[in-house]
């Protein structure tokens, strides 16, 4: 039975537990491997530069699979998608403790990140029907705490497994958590109603090449390919989106949600967050170098630097969530991002020999202003949507990060290659200047409602989506 207004208390805090483990396991999985590469490397006797396909085949996975996943979690219910992917992912982490070569590991890798990707394509989807509406953005702002903490303990847990026992465990330690996940998810989570609309395969090869070649070459370009293949590849790249976009206008619920980004709201937040993203990877690439080569700090100082970061997301993220109970996500999502880019660009005002607190504020203002932004920002392209169409809206959300993530991790890799030693600076420069337009963006939120007020009274038929769409927000949904 479908959920009208949210799981009663003693079921949702189950369901909460079933999405926070899933979730954790799959945010944590995409840092620890990063941490584990030389090991690995010289553990399977293979070159260093073929390893990164431990981490690459995982992130492709992701990206190629999160929208088809989404679309198929609208039409078999998005609880048997989020099953599915953990259990998914169990299995593969096993096959990951097991493999004794780099090929069987990186094929482990590709299967457990399609596993992640069910767990990522609908998480975000299964919270609107956990939760009752006025508590909507208080959920969203806890899923956002998960992934944040997950991201910054990511790298610790690597550390203290690889302290005590070899890289396997890495991925064996997982295994028992995706079962304690799976079987409390499958006792807990909503079962959702079903889209009537049968499952698009060309639609989804479509998708997967387009955005697999997008991410693809843009990280191919980062890392040192020549400028007439990325264009190349990018001219690929828009020919396999123009036929995908002119195949989901025909379509009454298309697996790319075209349809949805007539919302003004919900393109405004999908704008915003691929903004932000690349100021925060570009920000996390840049930091460390700046740390390190230019104010002369060690590996393990560095670490102790960037902590004020997660750590005020984490005191953010949660009051962002109850706020945005509250408040225009708009309004919200601008001031945390103008905050973001202050901090960033304070950066650039460093003394020449700056103490642990001149940085640690820094760092905390732009942690706290991210995590002010990313809950209200959720919660606005969530609920943007109709609720049937949750699955689209939730892989959109994972589209617009995983492309931001993406983009500044290759600005940040074509800085380094171009300007060495100035490199860190000038990304930080360059960061801060996508938080602000990100800010901007998120601020043009605030024009919305009153311009659909005025569409919908000249002719209220004029657009059916902006007419649904501007009745939730009147609602406050």
């Amino acid at each position: 039975m479908t959920p009208s207004d949210g799981l009663p208390v003693p079921q949702r805090t189950w369901a909460i537990l079933a999405i926070g483990l899933g979730i954790t396991l799959a945010v944590i999985d995409s840092a620890i491997a990063n941490v584990a590469l030389p090991t690995i490397a010289s553990d399977l006797h293979t070159d260093p530069a073929l390893s990164i396909w431990i981490v690459n085949g995982y992130q492709l996975a992701i990206t190629i699979s999160l929208l088809p996943l989404s679309s198929l979690g609208d039409i078999m219910g998005y609880r048997r998608v989020y099953l599915a992917g953990l259990a998914l992912f169990t299995v593969a982490s096993l096959g990951c403790a097991f493999s004794t070569t780099l090929p069987m590991l990186a094929l482990a890798r590709v299967i457990q990140g399609f596993g992640a990707a069910g767990i990522m394509s609908v998480n975000t989807a299964l919270l609107r029907f956990i939760y009752p509406q006025r508590l909507l953005g208080r959920g969203i702002g806890i899923n956002a705490l998960v992934v944040a903490v997950s991201s910054a303990i990511g790298p610790t847990v690597a550390g203290a497994i690889l302290a005590v026992a070899n890289w396997p465990w890495l991925f064996a330690v997982n295994v028992p958590i995706g079962i304690a996940a799976v079987v409390v998810g499958w006792s807990s989570l909503p079962h959702t109603k079903r889209s009537p609309h049968g499952f698009d395969v060309v639609s989804a090869l479509l998708s997967a090449a387009t955005f697999g070649l997008l991410i693809g070459s843009i990280d191919a370009l980062g890392h040192g390919e020549g400028f007439p293949a990325f264009l190349a590849e990018m001219m690929a790249t828009i020919g396999l989106g123009t036929v995908l976009v002119r195949r989901q206008l025909a379509l009454v619920a298309p697996l790319l949600p075209v349809d949805l980004l007539k919302i003004p709201i919900f393109a405004l937040s999908v704008s915003t967050s691929i903004s932000s993203f690349v100021a925060q990877m570009l920000a996390l690439v840049s930091l460390p170098f700046l740390f390190q080569t230019e104010l002369h700090f060690s590996a393990v100082e560095t670490g102790l630097l960037i902590t004020p970061w997660p750590l005020a997301i984490c005191v953010a993220a949660p009051l962002a969530g109850r706020l945005a109970d509250r408040y225009s996500a708009g309004l919200l999502g601008g001031i945390g991002l103008f905050a973001f880019a202050m901090g960033l660009l304070s950066f650039a005002f460093l003394p020449a020999h700056p103490g642990y607190l001149d940085i640690g504020w820094r760092m905390a203002l732009s942690g706290f202003g991210f995590g002010l932004f990313q809950s209200p920002n959720n919660r606005a392209m969530l609920t943007a949507a109709p609720k049937e169409r949750s699955g689209g809206a939730s892989g959109m959300l994972g589209t617009a990060r995983l492309l931001g993530q993406t983009t500044g991790a290759a600005l940040a890799a074509l800085l380094f290659a171009r300007l060495a030693g100035q490199a860190p600076t000038v990304g930080l420069l360059i960061s801060s200047g996508f938080a602000l337009i990100a800010a901007v963006v998120s601020l043009a939120r605030l024009y919305e409602i009153p311009a659909k007020a005025e569409l919908r009274a000249s002719n209220p038929e004029a657009d059916p989506s902006l007419h649904a769409s501007l009745l939730r927000d009147e609602k406050g949904e």
